[in-house]
């Protein structure tokens, strides 16, 4: 402790750069309660990801060892419940990845614009009001979702209003609706990354001569790439992870989609209305709902390692 000419005290700096006795012993007792639980919340997090994986990878080792990975993976015909069964996954991946694909059309698109909106070109007043009003739309049951789709956008607009000529069911209808629910989910996050973008960017533009738009799309949009990608590829894990919407409307007949106006079954789906039934614990058609899930589960990740990699490598620091 040192005596300035001031006559106050001020505390002793170590010579090994550790922070001032005096600064130490006042630590509150609060703050190692709080690390305690952060990092008891951490670790409680990878804990329910490693507990997930092994209650799928368990019971996938049973099912890989009476089918073969390739037939799996690369099989075109799925009827694990017939009496000659087939477990070939094909079906259920394209009817997957058409409804994220038609429902991506729908959510990137509304979703970016609602962020420029919100971000640019609202006022304050005005955006606190628009966006809890659209992430309303986030809180809405899926089951709900799944039902406007059948009831209203299968029946009514793509038969009746648009004259499609799709059955009872169709991968088209769902992928829309889920691109409406997951257009919340894009629009709020790629919000708060073009927020969070500092005004002088903004400002600089302007005084270059550059209008709103320009400076939205030129200069604010590539500066938040990074949180926008991110909020994209979130979108895409949703719509992949989507059950309810595509159990009510995109049909249960497992084939190989070549049109959105089909109907097919999805791998959330399959699980969906196969674990209802009643296979027995342990015998193989149970042991498939664990196969498929464990492949929905390296899907999922593989789009986030991709994203995150993205992300590490675009992103802007101010």
């Amino acid at each position: 402790m040192t005596i300035t000419s001031a006559g106050t005290r001020r505390p002793t700096t170590r010579s090994d750069g550790e922070a001032p006795v005096l600064f130490a012993s006042r630590r509150r007792w609060s703050e190692s309660v709080i690390k305690l639980v952060l990092r008891l919340a951490a670790i409680l997090t990878i804990a329910t990801t490693v507990g997930i994986l092994i209650a799928l990878v368990i019971p996938s080792i049973s099912f890989f060892s009476e089918v073969s990975i390739i037939e799996f993976l690369f099989g075109t015909r799925w009827a694990p419940r017939f009496a000659q069964a087939s477990f070939g996954v094909v079906p259920l991946i394209t009817a997957t990845l058409w409804t994220t694909m038609i429902a991506l059309i729908v959510a990137v698109p509304l979703g970016l614009g609602a962020a420029i909106l919100l971000s640019e070109y609202a006022h304050p007043r005005l955006r606190k009001i628009l966006k809890p009003m659209l992430e309303i739309l986030a809180g809405v049951p899926t089951v709900v979702y799944g039902f406007f789709a059948l009831q209203f956008v299968q029946t009514t607009v793509l038969r009746e209003w648009l004259g499609l000529p799709t059955q009872a069911f169709s991968v088209l209808s769902a992928g829309l609706v889920m691109g409406v629910m997951i257009v919340p989910t894009i629009a709020s996050l790629a919000e708060d990354a073009m927020s969070s973008v500092p005004s002088a960017l903004r400002q600089g533009s302007a005084a270059l001569g550059a209008n709103r738009m320009q400076t939205s799309l030129r200069v604010v949009f590539p500066a938040a790439l990074s949180g926008i990608v991110a909020a994209v590829v979130l979108g895409i894990s949703r719509a992949v992870g989507e059950t309810m919407i595509v159990a009510i409307a995109a049909g249960n007949q497992a084939q190989i989609v070549a049109s959105p106006l089909d109907q097919g079954q999805t791998m959330t789906g399959f699980i969906a209305n196969a674990a209802l039934g009643d296979s027995r614990v342990g015998s193989l058609e149970y042991n498939t709902l664990f196969a498929v899930g464990l492949l929905l589960f390296l899907l999922t990740m593989l789009i986030n390692a991709i994203s995150i990699g993205f992300v590490r490598r675009y992103r802007e620091a101010y």
